[in-house]
């Protein structure tokens, strides 16, 4: 899980009257008591369904000689790029992570005899229509050249999931100090620090797709058939600091 870190001041005249300098440095462990404030942590969420599936799976092509695996290579890559246009996708979606070409020796014989070429490339697509990562991900095991396929749900714009989880966290943030507040008979004054904490989920693979999972291609049911993809839930911790009036 990474966690990215933001800090937020919000400092007014009242606010400079009961923080000290140090204060923006301590955190949610160290930090030390303030008169007339009250300093609350609190943590948030938002959940939402995913909205892109990314598919990623390799080519890997040998042969004795370099130009036939390269050749070969292109031509699992033009089938690519058909299978894509097939399923309503622009083969330029696609983006190629590596390419790589190197020599293949048989590490048995003494004098590490040289057997041919490899071609490798990794490529990865992103789908938001899911009715067409099946298609994709049938015609993909059915080529003799690709390997490695996996399927992984994410949310395509996580920024704007990360501010309403720190929005949500922000309002637990104030209804808990404005509790404290109440209860000790005085009112919620205003926002004079604010640090926030917030956690991108581990991206969801639900599904990796091999060769031994041909079965699709003979009309049998995919082993995730009519499940939903799992929720991605984002996370916030905020630590605020309240004057009390």
């Amino acid at each position: 899980m990474k966690k990215r870190h933001h800090s937020l001041a919000l400092l007014t005249l009242a606010g400079l009257l009961v923080l000290s300098a140090s204060l923006a440095a301590q955190d949610r462990t160290s930090a030390l008591p303030q008169p007339n404030t009250v300093w609350i942590g609190a943590d948030g969420k938002f959940e939402s369904e995913p909205d892109t599936a990314l598919v990623q799976f390799n080519i890997s092509a040998q042969e004795e000689k370099l130009q036939d695996a390269n050749d070969r290579a292109t031509r699992a890559a033009e089938q690519v790029r058909q299978l894509l246009r097939n399923n309503g996708i622009d083969p330029k979606d696609a983006q190629v992570g590596r390419f790589a070409v190197q020599p293949v020796y048989d590490y048995k014989n003494p004098k590490r005899k040289l057997v041919g070429y490899r071609v490798d490339t990794d490529i990865s697509v992103k789908v938001k229509d899911f009715s067409k990562v099946g298609p994709i991900a049938e015609g993909l095991a059915n080529m003799d050249v690709t390997s490695n396929q996996s399927i992984t749900y994410q949310l395509d714009d996580i920024d704007a999931a990360k501010i309403k989880a720190v929005q949500d966290a922000l309002r637990r943030a104030h209804n808990e100090a404005d509790a404290v507040a109440r209860s000790s008979g005085r009112s919620l004054g205003e926002l004079s620090y604010a640090s926030v904490d917030t956690f991108e989920p581990t991206p969801i693979r639900p599904m990796a797709f091999a060769k031994q999972a041909a079965p699709m291609a003979i009309g049998g049911p995919a082993p995730t058939e009519e499940f939903g993809a799992q929720k991605i839930t984002v996370t916030a911790h905020v630590n605020a600091l309240y004057a009390l009036k």
